[in-house]
């Protein structure tokens, strides 16, 4: 039987029907596993990876049943894992995941958003040892981890695009300098609570946009802004900030926007941000208040 894209939502008994499943699904590509209450275990991962060599996409989230076993797994089983979702799996341990980077090394999206126990400076950086293709890392709340680990991501995945680092309250300016320095596609960062942050880091990230591609970042191509550059900021609760500073950043790239309906720079919580705007709204002022010409 041949899949290539599988979504099994199920309320109770999820793992019997895995089970038989997986020896019938061995060509499937892409599995999603959606649970309103923890049902799956060990054994059905394991079905999974002894069946499914193919797998590309794998979706375990909210699994807390499962164990290290879950990950040890597909690591010799599904080589080619490109996207794996574990968020709010709490049982992983940072053992298991250094383990899984070291065979799964084609992984370019990973969602660990949650996973206190497994998200250390040690799986970091065993992800920016063995996955230089990673592109997206959600790393939300996983409150362990710290600048060494960080900078250890920023040097070995110089391809990632998206990092949410909300709630890694142990960081400071040297993470933000490092992804600045070595991340030079990176288009959405995501530093929610981490109060340690200062007008450093965002200078850092000014100079970068300025340093990656000199001029405008305006494309000329149907008026719009090309892809390059910082498209989605959140700096909420980041209240050692200045206006100054996140102006600059807001300054150097354009596609960051604080105007209604449009707001990718998020800064809820920064009251002394207000002042901070983008383009789109200056241009509206001027719109509104036409600077008069003077009389000849």
């Amino acid at each position: 039987m041949f899949f290539s894209f599988f979504l099994i939502r199920c309320n109770n008994n999820m793992n019997s029907l895995v089970l038989s499943l997986a020896p019938k699904i061995a060509k499937l590509q892409t599995l999603i596993l959606r649970q309103d209450k923890p049902q799956l275990e060990d054994n059905a991962v394991e079905a999974i990876a002894n069946h499914c060599h193919e797998l590309q996409e794998l979706d375990l989230s909210k699994s807390l049943r499962l164990t290290d076993r879950s990950l040890y797994a597909p690591a010799h089983g599904c080589p080619d894992l490109t996207k794996l979702n574990l968020s709010g799996c709490t049982s992983f341990s940072d053992t298991a995941i250094a383990y899984l980077t070291r065979f799964c090394r084609k992984l370019k999206v990973l969602n660990l958003c949650g996973c206190v126990n497994a998200v250390s400076d040690y799986a970091l950086e065993a992800i920016g040892n063995n996955c230089s293709q990673m592109q997206s890392l959600n790393l939300g709340w996983c409150e362990n981890i710290s600048d060494e680990g960080v900078m250890s991501l920023a040097y070995g995945c110089p391809d990632l695009r998206t990092l949410d680092l909300c709630g890694c309250v142990l960081i400071t300016d040297e993470s933000v300098v490092a992804l600045a320095d070595w991340c030079v596609h990176l288009r959405s960062l995501g530093l929610y609570y981490c109060r340690n942050i200062t007008d450093r880091a965002m200078y850092s990230l000014a100079q970068s946009g300025v340093k990656n591609k000199p001029g405008s970042w305006k494309s000329v191509k149907k008026g719009k802004y090309d892809e390059e550059g910082l498209r989605s900021l959140n700096i909420s609760q980041c209240t050692a900030l200045t206006p100054s500073a996140v102006q600059a950043v807001c300054d150097t790239f354009p596609a960051l926007h604080t105007c209604s309906g449009r707001h990718s720079l998020v800064m809820s919580g920064c009251l002394n941000l207000t002042s901070v705007h983008c383009a789109c709204i200056l241009q509206a002022h001027r719109a509104h208040n036409p600077v008069p010409h003077p009389a000849h």
